[in-house]
């Protein structure tokens, strides 16, 4: 087993890194959603930045969009007309998609300038395309309401994980150079 060890000790080092930073970040987060809860900040200051910037980029786009919160369900919801709605929950602000951005690239880690100037840029290109995403994933299902499943499930997370993906192998390979 000790030479096993020895053997994969960068596997080991990079799973325990990686899972480490993952959990501290989730339970952080997980704080940070109970003290908005606990304090009736609902939904969180996060899910409420991202409905608004929706609201702003949706507006943009000429869509008429009356955002109201429900405080039962914690989400914002978007009446883009008289009969569709769109709802922001936690899990559309993509801190949790970040945060295993985050610990990947922690594990994975450089220099501190470099890991942080990465991590910084990629957080915020990741947190943008989740914005264009919402927007888009909102008006494509307004526009073709029969594929809420296949968009809404498949297609759009499917987006997110791909960029987080490629970041990662951009990542990977400045670290060859």
């Amino acid at each position: 087993m000790k030479h096993l060890l020895k053997k994969y000790k960068p596997v080991v080092k990079f799973l325990g890194i990686f899972l480490g930073v993952f959990l501290l970040l989730s339970f952080l987060y997980a704080g940070f959603l109970k003290f908005s809860y606990a304090n009736r900040i609902h939904p969180d200051r996060l899910t409420a930045l991202v409905a608004k910037q929706t609201t702003v980029l949706l507006e943009e786009m000429e869509y008429s969009v009356n955002p109201r919160k429900d405080i039962l369900r914690n989400e914002i919801v978007l009446t883009m007309n008289p009969e569709f709605e769109v709802r922001i929950v936690e899990g559309c602000n993509s801190a949790s998609v970040i945060i295993l951005f985050v610990s990947f690239v922690i594990a994975f880690a450089r220099g501190f300038k470099k890991t942080l100037i990465f991590l910084l840029a990629g957080s915020a290109v990741i947190y943008t395309v989740n914005l264009f995403r919402i927007v888009l994933l909102a008006v494509l299902l307004m526009k073709y309401p029969v594929h809420q499943e296949i968009l809404h499930s498949v297609v759009f997370p499917g987006i997110i994980y791909a960029l987080v993906f490629m970041l990662w192998i951009i990542w990977v390979q400045s670290l060859k150079k």
